[in-house]
């Protein structure tokens, strides 16, 4: 087996997988922690390369595309401390480090492992259920639906609504920009209904606007990467929106359901009329309102 052990976490190759495993040092992203460990099957390789700096260098795991369902949802916006196929490496280990890296590199050979994309999922993705508590809200998935319940600082917009439940089978894309710390990030559920929205994340009820804490907004991606592990990988032929089969009819509201949908109404009608909401906003929130019941 090839090992290399750092502050930041530990390799170890056994000719089949590699098994990354955060550190618990202080200095570990709260991400890469809450992540986990990641094993890598070979066949999901594509490469791996040791970059030696002069005071440490960066042992780094390219994996095929379409293999990963965290590089799909986060299309490699992880910051550089919270990827978890990069390890930093004191300068006293860079030999160790090339020698895990040579070990990779001639399994991969000797299996003749493709560099051609996947057209399956080779990991996991994490574990569901899982719930992560942002700036704007808290996200909750249980592997057949999303739940958002809002903040109370979140927009009048989105509290109005109420708490948002999306099924997997009515989304058709996730999409997920970090929140930079000089910049707001969002973390967007796409449906058919939904897909030409132009609504701003603060205001769009199928997303969360990410402009708190840099290090929890991160979390989000957790949600991002177990949603978008149950979506069709992107390799399937999914045709145009419109051609998409519509969900089965809900179940018709009980009373009780009515007296809430038409308080919500009258609030966004509010909000309408102070000029809170302009007409598209209006006419978008209202219709998510009436589809949500």
């Amino acid at each position: 087996m090839a090992e290399i052990i750092q502050r930041d976490g530990t390799w170890a190759f056994d000719g089949s997988t590699v098994r990354i495993t955060p550190g618990l040092h202080r200095s570990v992203p709260l991400f890469r922690q809450s992540y986990g460990e990641v094993a890598v099957p070979l066949e999901a390789v594509s490469g791996v390369v040791f970059e030696p700096e002069r005071k440490r260098g960066r042992l780094r795991i390219r994996l095929r595309e379409g293999a990963d369902p965290l590089l799909q949802a986060t299309g490699g916006r992880l910051p550089g401390p919270a990827d978890p196929y990069q390890l930093v490496v004191d300068v006293d280990r860079a030999g160790v480090a090339e020698y895990v890296a040579e070990e990779i590199r001639h399994a991969l050979l000797l299996d003749q492992i493709p560099k051609e994309p996947t057209r399956t999922y080779l990991l996991p993705g994490p574990p569901v259920p899982v719930s992560v508590r942002s700036s704007d809200g808290t996200i909750s998935f249980d592997g057949t639906q999303v739940r958002i319940d809002w903040a109370d600082t979140s927009d009048r917009v989105k509290r109005a609504t109420g708490p948002r439940i999306i099924s997997v089978t009515d989304l058709v894309q996730v999409e997920w920009l970090p929140n930079s710390g000089y910049e707001d990030g969002f973390l967007r559920f796409v449906t058919r209904e939904t897909a030409f929205s132009k609504l701003p994340p603060e205001k769009d009820p199928y997303a969360l606007d990410l402009w708190g804490s840099t290090r929890r907004d991160l979390l989000t991606a957790l949600v991002a990467t177990a949603v978008t592990a149950r979506l069709p990988h992107p390799s399937a032929h999914t045709g145009d929106l419109a051609d998409r089969p519509r969900p089965a009819a809900s179940v018709p509201p009980s009373a009780d359901h009515h007296d809430v949908l038409l308080r919500r109404l009258r609030e966004l009608g509010e909000l309408h009329r102070d000029g809170v909401l302009t007409d598209e906003e209006f006419a978008m929130t209202k219709a998510v309102v009436l589809r949500g019941f």
